[in-house]
């Protein structure tokens, strides 16, 4: 689920190119802060919130027992994956970013979701923690190939979704990692190949980029004429 979203962003970041002003002259990235962070961590609570719901409804049972396991493994892989992303970031870059903490939490959601009820506490620990990590790095892959992916979107449902996949197979015997490996391929291709032909048509038909002047100004000025934020240039 999450990897088929990933691979329409990553399509759709390439044929829409980078906004202006993320890399400058030497393809160096920018950081375009944010208009309201606190308005975004409130946005990763409601979401951690919300996939109790994702997570607790996909075992497709109303056994006590294991949808009360998925809620245990899905809050512990959330909570590794803000931190692991947080100290591996501070690690990296010296900082601490709270926007890293917050896909953090996001991709270890992300990466335990695929097994959610396969996993027991100490495994959904180590798979957030990771999952958290994964994003980081997956973040510096996309500024260093230029890629401009303003949530993070990329890092968390697509990397973090397939290293989720992957590991199903370390708790499950029913399944191997050949299997799930081609479920990954399946994905990829279905979904590149045809959010590529989709947006491909639509950017050569009706366009996918606001103009430039528009850009300028902003979307909330320039197509409903109200400024949605007070920011003093």
């Amino acid at each position: 689920v999450h990897s088929v979203g990933g691979w329409g962003a990553l399509v759709i970041i390439y044929l829409l190119g980078a906004r202006k002003g993320k890399f400058d002259s030497n393809g160096k990235p920018l950081a375009i802060p944010g208009s309201n962070i606190p308005l975004s961590a409130a946005g990763v609570l409601i979401l951690w919130l919300g996939w109790f719901g994702f997570n607790g409804g996909s075992v497709l049972s109303a056994d006590p027992a294991n949808t009360s396991l998925v809620l245990v493994t899905t809050c512990l892989a959330a909570a590794a994956g803000g931190l692991g992303a947080a100290l591996f970031s501070g690690l990296l870059y010296r900082n601490l970013d709270i926007t890293m903490f917050m896909n953090g939490v996001l991709g270890g959601l992300v990466g335990i979701t695929a097994g959610a009820d396969q996993m027991g506490p100490t495994e959904a620990i180590a798979i957030g923690a990771i999952g958290g990590i994964v994003v980081v790095l997956g973040v510096a892959l996309l500024d260093k190939c230029k890629l401009d992916d303003p949530v993070g979107a990329i890092p968390v449902h697509l990397f973090a979704g397939i290293f989720g996949t992957l590991v199903v197979p370390l708790s499950n015997p029913d399944t191997n990692f050949g299997t799930q490996l081609t479920g990954v391929i399946a994905v990829c291709v279905f979904s590149f190949v045809l959010s590529y032909i989709t947006f491909k048509v639509l950017k050569q038909t009706i366009g996918l980029r606001i103009s430039s002047q528009a850009e300028k100004l902003g979307t909330d000025v320039a197509e409903v004429g109200v400024k949605a934020y007070a920011i003093r240039d």
